[in-house]
C-alpha cells in the first residue's frame, strides 16, 4: 500500500536513524585517518629543546609495587586489575641498569632488585621457559610465555651483566642468563632472536671468551642474516613481507654481531637495513613518523600512519647509538636526536609525547592527539630512550663540559681508577 511504502521511505529520517548515521560516519572517518596522508597539525607549536630533560623516575616508581611493574595504566595512575608481564619488568631492569651505570653507581637499588626478583621468578625450571604474564594476585597465568618474552629477558640479564660491577650481583644475573639462553636454538621467531643476540653482545663484553654462547650467537646471526638475503630485494631490504613493530631491533642485531663476529657483510646489511627503515618512517617535512599498528605497511602497500608507538622510537634511537659507536659516523648521533625529538613533539601533530610533569610517556600518538594513559611499556620506551641519548651525547660527548653536564641534571661521579 502507498502508506506502507511511504512508512518505510522515511524510516533513515527519522532522529535515531539520522543519528545512527552519524555514528557510522565518524567510525568511518577515525578509522581511515590512520592510512591518509598527515592530517593537519594542532596549534601547538614544537618546543625547541636545546639540552635533554632531566631523568624523571617519579612515573617508573608509582608504577611500580613490591612486586614488580604493573602492565597499564589509567592516565598516570596504575591498573591494578591487568597485573604484570615480563616484557615489561625486563625492560625496567633494563632502564635501571642504565640509570645506575650513567651515575656511576655500583649499588643494586631496591627498584632493581624488584625487577630482577619478577625476571627469576617468571623462569620456569621445568620446561627451560620463561613465563610472560602474572595476575595482580601474584599467579602465573601461563606455564610458558612468548619467544619475544623470553628474548627479552636475555637482553635484560645481559645488559645488567654488562653495566654492573659489583660481583656477587653479577654472579647471580650470569647465572640465570646461562640456564636460560638453552632455549633459543630452537626459537623461530625474528625478534626474539634479535632481542636474544643484543644481550648476548652484552654478556660478551664481560666474558667474551665463552664458547658456547658465542656458539649460540653465531646460530642465531646466521638464520637472521639468511632471512635478510633471502626475503630482501634493493627496494625492499628486510627479512619479512611486513613491517610492524619493532622493527629497527632486527638490524640493531645484525649490526652487533655483525661487529663481534668480523662479518664485514653482516655490518654492512644492518645498517643499510636501518638507514632504510629510518627512510621510510620519515615524513616528507622531514620529522619521524612511526608506521602505525593499525595496518602496519605491507611489502608495497601503504604505510599506516596511526598509532604511532613509543616502543618503536625507542628501538631506532638504540640502533642509531650502536650504530654510531661502531662506525663513528655521526649522521647516526643526528638521526639519533632526530628520532628523540618525536617524544619531544617534532612528529605529525606537533604535540609532546612525553609528559613532563609527570615523568611518564603516553602510550600512543593517535590521529587526533596522545593517548592520555601511560602505561609501562611506553614509559620505559621514554626513559631507556632519554638515558641512551645521555650516554652519547651527556658522557661521550660532554663529560668535559661540567656546564653541559648541569643543564642536564646530571650529577656524575668521576671515577678515580
Amino acid at each position: 500500500s502507498v502508506r506502507k511504502k511511504a512508512y518505510h521511505y522515511s524510516r533513515p529520517m527519522v532522529w535515531k536513524e539520522v543519528a545512527r548515521s552519524y555514528l557510522h560516519l565518524v567510525r568511518e572517518v577515525t578509522e581511515n585517518q590512520g592510512w591518509k596522508p598527515r592530517p593537519e597539525p594542532t596549534e601547538i607549536k614544537t618546543q625547541k629543546v636545546d639540552t635533554l630533560p632531566r631523568i624523571n623516575l617519579n612515573h617508573i616508581r608509582i608504577m611500580t609495587d613490591d612486586t614488580g611493574i604493573l602492565q597499564h595504566s589509567y592516565f598516570s595512575m596504575p591498573r591494578r586489575e591487568d597485573g604484570y608481564c615480563l616484557d615489561d619488568n625486563a625492560r625496567a631492569l633494563i632502564a635501571m641498569s642504565m640509570y645506575h651505570n650513567l651515575h656511576r653507581e655500583d649499588n643494586f637499588t631496591a627498584l632493581s632488585k624488584t625487577y630482577f626478583s619478577f625476571i627469576i621468578n617468571a623462569f620456569n625450571r621445568e620446561k627451560g621457559r620463561f613465563r610472560n604474564f602474572m595476575s595482580y594476585d601474584r599467579k602465573w597465568l601461563e606455564e610458558v610465555g612468548s619467544e619475544d618474552a623470553h628474548g627479552r629477558a636475555l637482553w635484560a640479564l645481559g645488559v645488567t651483566i654488562s653495566k654492573t660491577t659489583g660481583k656477587s650481583v653479577r654472579d647471580m644475573v650470569c647465572s640465570l642468563f646461562i640456564d636460560s639462553i638453552r632455549s633459543v636454538d630452537n626459537f623461530r621467531h625474528l625478534r626474539a632472536w634479535a632481542f636474544t643476540l643484543i644481550g648476548i653482545h652484552h654478556y660478551l663484553k664481560v666474558y667474551e671468551g665463552d664458547a658456547e654462547v658465542k656458539k649460540t650467537r653465531r646460530h642465531l646471526a646466521k638464520r637472521l642474516y639468511d632471512r635478510f638475503k633471502e626475503n630482501g630485494s634493493a627496494d625492499w631490504p628486510w627479512p619479512e613481507d611486513i613491517l610492524t613493530y619493532a622493527n629497527a631491533r632486527l638490524p640493531h642485531a645484525l649490526i652487533l654481531a655483525g661487529k663481534g663476529m668480523g662479518n664485514i657483510d653482516m655490518l654492512q646489511t644492518g645498517l643499510t637495513s636501518l638507514r632504510w627503515i629510518l627512510q621510510q618512517q620519515t615524513d616528507e617535512k622531514g620529522h619521524i613518523s612511526i608506521i602505525g599498528n593499525k595496518g602496519w605497511m605491507r611489502r608495497n602497500g601503504a604505510r599506516a600512519r596511526f598509532d604511532q608507538q613509543p616502543l618503536e622510537i625507542m628501538a631506532l634511537i638504540e640502533g642509531c647509538a650502536d650504530a654510531f659507536r661502531i662506525t663513528r659516523d655521526n649522521v647516526w648521533l643526528k638521526e639519533a636526536r632526530r628520532c628523540f625529538d618525536w617524544f619531544m613533539g617534532k612528529n605529525d601533530l606537533n604535540i609532546p609525547v612525553y609528559d613532563f610533569a609527570s615523568g611518564g610517556c603516553h602510550d600512543a600518538l593517535e590521529p587526533h592527539g596522545v593517548n592520555e594513559n601511560m602505561g609501562a611499556e611506553s614509559s620505559l620506551a621514554w626513559l631507556v630512550s632519554l638515558l641512551t641519548m645521555n650516554e652519547l651525547f651527556g658522557i661521550e660527548h660532554l663529560l668535559k663540559t661540567k656546564d653541559n653536564i648541569k643543564t642536564m641534571g646530571l650529577q656524575p661521579r668521576i671515577r678515580k681508577d
